[in-house]
Order: structure tokens, then sequence, then C-alpha cells
């Protein structure tokens, strides 16, 4: 099974990049399923039903979700009743939307979904080690293939919860900082792991902002708003092959399409 799992779509860019050169891509690369991480679509900030019907009309199969989950309110409806995605299992139980997801691969495969935040540099949430380990025993036994999706700051949560998870899921994958990690690898257990898969967006910017923004502010301390860049736009990601009954890695690839080209 050959997953795709992009990394943040940031803003106008990456939603037209998604629209314009997914569905080609899932030819060319003979996709089962693709996964990605839309916290950022909306101007960078977010994501609007607009936007989630947008994306699943446009080939995207499932949606994992950051610590923007919550920018956007319309979404709150669709977080709660659409199977297509996800926010962060480690939120309150009380939060709005689910912690973990299945979707069902052309081939009848059950896979399984879910995101889990940081701790280090973020807001305080609950332990993501706790919650992986709840998660995968509410998980239903028929799904064989599991995809994580680590929305953290730091490398050292990313690959303590990849070693956590090591031979337990198919995939841990790093979102959040927007910059692709050099790090792809299977592990010993059979889990792929990469860092950062990075965005789907701008990358003549700061993490998909306005470079002369972001200088203005950080040099002159008046507050500014960063508007997302436009230029250089790439859907990034990792491309994982999986096999389906064991649910253990096969191969990783780091993913970059120039949407440019």
């Amino acid at each position: 099974m050959r997953i795709l799992f992009l990394g943040d779509i940031v803003g106008k860019p990456g939603m037209s990049a998604i629209k314009a050169h997914l569905r080609d891509l899932r030819t060319e690369h003979r996709l089962d399923l693709v996964i990605a991480n839309a916290e950022n679509a909306a101007d960078g900030s977010g994501l609007t039903v607009r936007q989630f019907d947008a994306l699943i009309r446009d080939g995207v199969d499932a949606i994992t979700m950051g610590d923007h989950v919550y920018r956007k309110r319309e979404i709150y409806p669709r977080l709660e009743s659409d199977r297509r995605i996800v926010r962060p299992a480690n939120y309150p139980a009380s939060a709005p939307g689910k912690p973990w997801t299945t979707i069902t691969a052309p081939d009848g495969t059950t896979v399984a979904i879910f995101a889990l935040l940081g701790r280090v540099h973020t807001r305080p949430v609950d332990c993501p080690f706790a919650a992986a380990d709840r998660v995968l025993e509410e998980l239903p036994a028929a799904a064989t293939v599991k995809i994580v999706d680590v929305h953290a700051e730091a490398t050292s949560d990313k690959q303590l919860l990849g070693r956590y998870l090591d031979g337990r899921v198919s995939a841990v994958l790093g979102t959040h900082t927007h910059v692709p990690t050099a790090d792809a690898a299977v592990l010993p257990g059979g889990t792929a792991f990469q860092c950062d898969v990075g965005m789907t967006g701008p990358y003549d910017s700061i993490i998909g902002r306005s470079i002369e923004r972001v200088l203005k502010t950080t040099i002159s301390f008046e507050p500014v708003h960063y508007h997302v860049a436009t230029g250089d736009v790439r859907l990034c990601g990792a491309l994982v092959h999986v096999d389906p009954a064991s649910g253990r890695c096969e191969s990783i690839e780091r993913f970059e399409h120039r949407a440019e080209a």
C-alpha cells in the first residue's frame, strides 16, 4: 500500500497546489491514500468548511489538524460529524472533534489515523505518550495500518514518540515546523519516521510567511500581520510503502513536487 502524507497546507498557495496537482500525482505515484495536515489552510491558521470540502474533492482522503484546529469556529460541526478529519488525540476528551478515525483503502484495508501534539515549547496539553496508548487500545483490531501525525516544535518530542511507537504503528510523521528534515527512515520495529515532512506551500518565505513582514517585526518589534507568501510553491511530505497485512512499513522517502516547475 502506497500512502502519501502531505505536510501542513499553508494558505491559498498550498490549497491551489493541491487543486492543480494532486489528482495527477495520485496517478503518477500509484497512490492508494493521501493524508494531509490542513491546520494552516485558512490564510495560514485554521481550516474552513469550504476548504475541507475542496481538499476532499481534490484528492485528499483524510485530514489531520494541530494546534490551530479551532481557529475557524465553522469547522467545529465537521470535526464532530465527519470521519475524514481528526483533532489532536491529547486534547481533553471534551474538546470538539474525534481523537482518531479509520478510513478504508481501495483494497479494503482499514487504516487508522490520529495526531498528537508535542509538549516542548508549546501550549500545555495532555501527555502524548499516554494519549497514544489510549488510542491504540481503542482502535479496532481490523486497523492493521496506523498513521500518526506528530505536530510538535522539538525534534526530541518527535523522535521520542517515534521510538515509543516503533513496532506499534506504521508511520510516525512530524509536522508543524514546516521545514523538511533529512532523517526519513524505517525504525527497527518497522515504523516509518521523519521529524518533519515539510509544508505544502510557499518556500520563498519564513515557514510560509512573507519574509519582509517577519523581518520587520523581528528587527523592530513593531507588530504586523504575517501575510502568507506566494513564491516557490511545493507539495512536500513523505511517501510510505506499507504491508497492509502486517502494518509494517517497507520503505519511506521524502516527497517533493514543485508546483511551479
